[in-house]
């Protein structure tokens, strides 16, 4: 019964550092994807004057 207890709590801490890494690494691909449309758009604008 306790290494049951155990193994779940043991399950549940690796899955919050899990979704953590995950919401880090989402963040990081939303910024870094923002960052290319600026980029590409001033571009453009810069070309077009």
């Amino acid at each position: 019964m306790m290494k049951k207890n155990k193994d779940i709590k043991i399950k549940n801490k690796e899955q919050k550092q899990f979704d953590k890494g995950q919401v880090f690494v989402k963040i990081m691909a939303g910024i870094l994807a923002f960052m290319m449309i600026l980029s590409v758009s001033a571009t453009l604008i810069y070309s077009l004057i």
